[in-house]
């Protein structure tokens, strides 16, 4: 009986509240560049798990501005720029649960773990730093290494390959619907975590849980082990 399990992380949203971050600094970026007023954090809530220049179209759509491929590349590298001296400067907490799952696969010989996100390696680097996460002893892939975004499963594809065990026994945890099937047209098992949207809009996960504190490692080897 194959014992080896992969455990595959997003970043945003799912192991650091970046979610209020991402919003402030994006309507701080639209304003500055189009002039553009009046955009709320829930103006981006379609551009979730799915790059920085789709969660930057999508505030400006909103509002009734359609952004061309320039425009969105120079909003989002300055979008980036603030990001990044954001999360150094103001740190970011972790959400509940994480950090200990995480540390406690590490010291499991049966899991092996990645990080897989939509961010930059720059930023995402920033942000697993500020809440100290151990990614040195983790595979990571950043929106850095692919081509095409969530819900595009690529990303999690590249871990998947890169951890060295077969899909079904990997599971993604996840925030965004895009990652949730992203996750799944990977091949991979899900857990969704309902940080950013309510649980009816994650329900091709496996599992839906309101923290990962609810989330043992038992209980992800009885899911990958249940096939």
């Amino acid at each position: 009986m194959n014992t080896e399990y992969g455990l595959i992380f997003d970043v945003d949203g799912l192991v650091a509240n970046t979610e209020p971050l991402n919003a402030r600094v994006t309507i701080r970026v639209l304003d500055e560049m189009f002039g553009l007023k009046g955009v709320r954090p829930e103006d981006f809530a379609a551009g979730y798990g799915r790059g920085a220049e789709m969660f930057v179209r999508v505030g400006a759509r909103v509002h009734g501005l359609e952004l061309t491929n320039e425009q969105t590349k120079a909003a989002a590298e300055l979008r980036e720029q603030y990001l990044v001296e954001g999360v150094r400067t103001e740190g970011l907490p972790a959400f509940p649960g994480v950090l200990d799952l995480i540390h406690e696969a590490l010291k499991a010989d049966s899991f092996r773990l990645a990080i897989a996100t939509s961010a930059t390696r720059e930023l995402s680097e920033a942000i697993l730093e500020a809440v100290q996460v151990p990614h040195a002893q983790m595979v990571y892939v950043s929106g850095s290494d692919v081509t095409r975004k969530k819900p595009d499963p690529q990303i999690f594809l590249i871990a998947i390959e890169r951890l060295g065990i077969e899909a079904a026994r990997c599971v993604v945890f996840e925030d965004a619907p895009s990652g949730v099937q992203a996750a799944r047209a990977a091949g991979a098992r899900c857990v969704a975590v309902t940080n950013t949207v309510p649980a009816e809009e994650l329900q091709g996960a496996d599992v839906i849980c309101k923290a990962l504190t609810d989330i043992s490692l038992r209980a992800v080897k009885d899911l990958i082990d249940a096939e």
